[in-house]
């Protein structure tokens, strides 16, 4: 989208290109990024509930919001750091809905997980609901496979999909520790229906284990039987669920090639939930926690391209001024429903709270409750 004004927009506040859809830098002066009068009152409200509140902060958000949290983390890493806080009366999750949900099934009976806007969602995690891999797992019920197949889903996703894999013989797995979970699952199982991000199980099992294209098949919910003959899921060793991240989704090939003819030297460096050719063509790839702890081992002056959420690679590039990161599409991506988590929300669900009041409680079920700690726990025990 061209500017009215002709002015570059900015990658990353690092040269022009005028074929950006959006600039992270803008020309002129800019408003503070944060309301100083929220930022004060951000910063009473958590002085005044002093040790019975615990605020994490998911590497994803923006900086408005980051400033105030105690820990920051991945999903997993945040869900842990909950946990290991018993003393917390209030732990306030900025993250999105199925962290939030991890949170109170990882923490005691008399801790409160908050959520400041229920909005905070996860398409990915929304891309399998409970019936459809419920009408999934029927299926292949009817076709004699599924004492076969040993579900195992992604920490990005609902509560009811955890606490399904737990009562199904599955587990739960993180980017980091992907591998190590479906090698568990196959020394239990001939096949594994991975669930939702069909990407960082088709990475996990072809680039890491060994496996070939041909032995993953992709079941569509919108589709009869999933789209696959009863041959095709014969023949299968992974069964992924057709679902995405947003946000690594949308990097391509193109972006690759696009950014290497930019940048000579460049080192590109991507998370496991992108496209497999995305992948294939970096020179890195790992978790979220993989990617930062690789930028603070890369040396002074090296040039970096890296595809996650730009939030994330913003601030790795204010922390780490002496490399030149920058994000490895043209375009700007923020993750949408992460940024629902603003300084307003922030304030007010902290503001309640010293009011008395709990906003945003995020509750999940007894049953589900067990059932999802059984899957969170095989994941734990995994060596």
């Amino acid at each position: 989208m061209a500017t009215q004004t002709g002015l570059p927009l900015f990658v990353l506040g690092r040269g022009a290109d005028p074929h950006s859809e959006k600039g992270v830098d803008c020309p002129g002066e800019l408003p503070p990024a944060s309301d100083p009068g929220l930022v004060e009152r951000a910063r009473k409200a958590k002085e005044a509930l002093g040790d019975r509140l615990f605020v994490l902060g998911h590497h994803y958000q923006r900086d408005e919001v980051i400033q105030f949290a105690d820990v920051t983390g991945d999903s997993f890493k945040l869900a842990q750091q909950a946990a290991a806080r018993p003393g917390a009366e209030f732990i306030v999750f900025c993250g999105v809905h199925f962290m939030a949900e991890s949170a109170d099934i990882l923490t005691g009976a008399g801790q409160k997980v908050v959520l400041p806007d229920l909005a905070a969602g996860c398409s990915m995690a929304d891309m399998a609901t409970f019936d459809q891999v419920e009408e999934c797992w029927e299926a292949l019920e009817d076709a004699g496979l599924a004492d076969q197949v040993v579900p195992v889903t992604y920490m990005n996703s609902s509560a009811d999909i955890k606490a399904f894999c737990g009562r199904n013989g599955g587990a739960v797995c993180t980017s980091s520790n992907a591998r190590r979970a479906l090698d568990w699952a196959f020394t239990r199982g001939q096949k594994v229906l991975f669930l939702p991000d069909q990407h960082l199980g088709r990475n996990t099992a072809v680039l890491e284990m060994g496996m070939s294209l041909d032995d993953c098949v992709v079941w569509n919910p919108h589709r009869p039987n999933g789209g696959l003959t009863r041959e095709q899921l014969e023949r299968a060793r992974m069964i992924l669920w057709r679902g995405h991240c947003s946000v690594h989704g949308r990097f391509t090939a193109e972006s690759v090639d696009d950014v290497r003819a930019r940048i000579p030297g460049v080192n590109v460096l991507v998370h496991p939930e992108c496209r497999h050719e995305v992948v294939l063509k970096a020179d890195h790839v790992g978790s979220t926690e993989h990617i930062i702890k690789t930028l603070e081992a890369a040396p002074s002056g090296s040039s970096w391209a890296i595809g996650t959420e730009l939030n994330l690679v913003k601030r790795l590039a204010q922390t780490f001024p002496d490399k030149d990161i920058s994000f490895l599409d043209r375009t700007v991506c923020y993750c949408s429903t992460m940024n629902r988590i603003d300084l307003p929300h922030l304030v007010w669900a902290l503001e309640s709270l010293v009011l008395g009041e709990v906003v945003n409680q995020i509750t999940v079920d007894e049953d589900t409750t067990h059932w999802a700690k059984v899957a969170l726990d095989r994941m734990l025990a995994l060596p």
